[in-house]
């Protein structure tokens, strides 16, 4: 492996570590927090997302949870489990057909809910290359389950 990737690499588990002893917070009482960094969202012990931004943690956190924001990448996965829409990538079936349906438009709001109550912890990666990495080290090494790689 190439000295730098794996420098980079290297440098992963400590910050997963850090992450994993933060007492866990909520959206709501979440402090500020760093400008950029990694966090997971996790319900009853069980990892369920992670993620990533630039921006200051806590603007990140309750974006997800906006009442007026229509692209919040995580609600939108556990409202499609809720209602067992799968995934998809063309306008039939899409976002905005599904905003219409009153059962997927409750789910939406609910999953928002959830996430709100949801345990939260985070750690401080402004290097956007460590911050991907970071980011893919968490969802893997925790097993959260609706994290998702793949192209669309």
């Amino acid at each position: 492996m190439d000295a730098r990737f794996a420098g980079v690499v290297n440098s992963l588990h400590a910050k997963y570590e850090e992450l994993m002893a933060m007492e866990p917070v909520t959206i709501d009482t979440a402090p500020l927090g760093p400008q950029g960094g990694v966090y997971m969202f996790s319900r009853g012990g069980q990892h369920l997302y992670a993620g990533r931004t630039k921006r200051r943690i806590r603007d990140r956190l309750r974006a997800h949870v906006d009442a007026t924001a229509d692209d919040c990448p995580f609600a939108w996965r556990l409202a499609r489990e809720a209602t067992r829409h799968p995934p998809a990538y063309k306008k039939a079936g899409g976002q905005k057909e599904l905003l219409t349906d009153p059962d997927f438009r409750a789910a939406y709001s609910d999953a928002k809910r959830q996430i709100r109550e949801m345990d939260v912890r985070f750690v401080a990666e402004s290097d956007p290359l460590k911050q991907a990495l970071l980011e893919i080290y968490v969802a893997v090494v925790t097993g959260a389950k609706h994290n998702d790689f793949g192209t669309h």
